[in-house]
């Protein structure tokens, strides 16, 4: 039998219907119960501006810092089934959901397959992801790439303002 790593995950959360912190709330104990996964963190609460379609209500936003045994595609296929058990429904590119839940970043794996992408590559583009990832390590390294507080010094594109703000803590 062989044994797996345990890796270090980063997965960001979304919401902007249904009660959006609850959906939050409920998604985070949906991960918690994961087979060989634990929660070691998250930052709280972030509002933020809608990304897309701007005829709908703002987002709550988090991220979750796990660590798992599970392989990447297996937590994909488990974060999309919190999704659909959370009642997410895709109407229309980025628009309105329940629930959203992207892996950001699987322990120093590059990944670029049909359906995932690691590290996520909106991270450097959208404050609700990076401030957030930072509040949970201020020293995150982004695989191939460097620490994503000195990309975000140093990069021109970066940075986007979705007027991203802490708005507490989930408890």
């Amino acid at each position: 039998m062989t044994t797996v790593e345990t890796v270090l995950v980063y997965i960001g959360l979304g919401s902007n219907i249904g009660q959006p912190f609850q959906q939050i709330k409920d998604a985070l104990a949906k991960l918690a119960e994961l087979p060989d996964t634990a929660i070691l963190n998250d930052s709280g609460y972030y509002l933020s501006s809608p990304m897309g379609p701007e005829d709908q209500p703002d987002f709550v936003n988090a991220v979750v810092q796990l660590s798992t045994r599970l392989g990447v595609f297996d937590l994909l296929d488990r974060c999309q089934a919190i999704e659909r058990s959370q009642g997410r429904v895709k109407t229309r590119h980025w628009g309105e959901r329940n629930i959203d839940l992207d892996i950001l970043l699987y322990g120093d794996e590059l990944i670029d397959a049909e359906n995932l992408v690691v590290p996520h590559p909106g991270i450097l583009k959208r404050d609700f992801v990076y401030l957030p990832l930072l509040k949970i390590n201020p020293d995150v390294i982004l695989p191939g790439t460097g620490k994503l507080s000195e990309l975000l010094a140093r990069s021109s594109d970066a940075g986007a303002d979705y007027d991203c703000q802490f708005s507490g803590n989930i408890e």
